[in-house]
């Protein structure tokens, strides 16, 4: 690579995204990032150098400028993806297709190494849409593209997360219900996953590889939202609900423009915990040693508290 590679980064004004983004500028990279809205993404030009970034159209429907911008890009990484299907966006389409469709492209190109980002839990077999449209998109971009990278991390918390802002939020209420309490998985910082991709970008010698990464701590969903109280200072009671309850309230929850909770969401929650399998390449390989969340969400929960950031003053 020369000294200013050129990285094209979908998803790159999300949530991941703008973490990845100031840490690939800080190793000199130009970053393209494909986007509907270029004037609600302005924020990311504000943690990098004037002209380390460059926005260019996302169209669904026509994808010449994607093509075009990863026929001149050293790296590509695909972070795009959603936690819930509506009229115009569907897990096959964003999970599956898109991913084989970016990974052709850089088989037309001289890209030398695409990074993919899934999720952990992804299966052929599982009963849950996300999950197999995740696996899915897995295989075709590995199909595609031999210098394919796969990452799939954990539940990714952070300051703009929709986890733990979400329960720091429902303990408005006395009660906040749980659907499988016991449920375990591996929250990992969204700093960490945007290392994590870095590394995995310098390695050499990891195509058609896969890594599943984690925080340092499993942690139940029960114990989780515990902590999530306890650190805004709060006490509530959590108690579970059950499973056909939930599948009920996610019903009705459909008709919201961003559900709280999906029926698919259920159907993960009735299946293996989410954590590292071993099974594969984990954030040790890189030599990334993770945060752990329940101590850093202090510093975005503390808006929560009574009294906001001031509570103990």
């Amino acid at each position: 690579m020369n000294n200013y590679p050129i990285a094209t980064i979908l998803g790159g004004g999300g949530f991941i995204g703008r973490y990845l983004v100031r840490k690939m500028t800080e190793k000199n990279f130009q970053c393209i990032i494909p986007t509907r809205n270029a004037y609600l993404k302005g924020y990311l030009k504000t943690q990098a150098p004037p002209g380390a970034i460059e926005f260019i159209n996302f169209n669904p429907e026509d994808f010449s400028k994607i093509k075009e911008a990863i026929k001149n890009s050293d790296i590509v990484i695909n972070l795009i993806g959603i936690l819930f299907e509506n009229r115009k966006q569907k897990f096959a389409n964003m999970h599956s297709e898109l991913p084989g469709l970016i990974a052709k492209f850089c088989s037309e190109s001289e890209v030398k190494k695409f990074i993919h980002v899934s999720a952990v839990g992804a299966k052929a077999d599982s009963n849950s849409l996300y999950q197999q449209s995740k696996f899915k998109g897995e295989q075709k971009a590995l199909e595609n593209f031999k210098n394919t990278v796969i990452i799939r991390p954990s539940v990714v918390c952070g300051n703009e997360d929709n986890f733990t802002n979400l329960f720091a939020k429902l303990s408005f209420f006395p009660v906040i219900p749980v659907v499988k309490p016991n449920y375990k998985f591996q929250p990992i910082l969204v700093d960490d996953v945007a290392t994590t991709i870095v590394k995995a970008i310098e390695i050499k010698k990891n195509e058609g590889k896969i890594y599943e990464i984690g925080g340092p701590t499993i942690i139940s969903f029960k114990d989780m939202v515990k902590s999530i109280v306890s650190t805004i200072g709060k006490k509530r009671f959590i108690v579970e609900m059950p499973m056909p309850l939930a599948k009920i309230q996610a019903t009705l929850f459909s008709i919201m423009p961003k559900p709280l909770l999906t029926k698919d969401q259920c159907e993960i929650l009735n299946e293996a915990d989410n954590i590292v399998s071993n099974n594969h390449l984990t954030i040790k390989d890189l030599d990334i040693k993770p945060t752990d969340v329940q101590q850093a969400m202090s510093k975005w929960l503390w808006r929560f508290r009574k009294g906001g950031e001031f509570a103990k003053i």
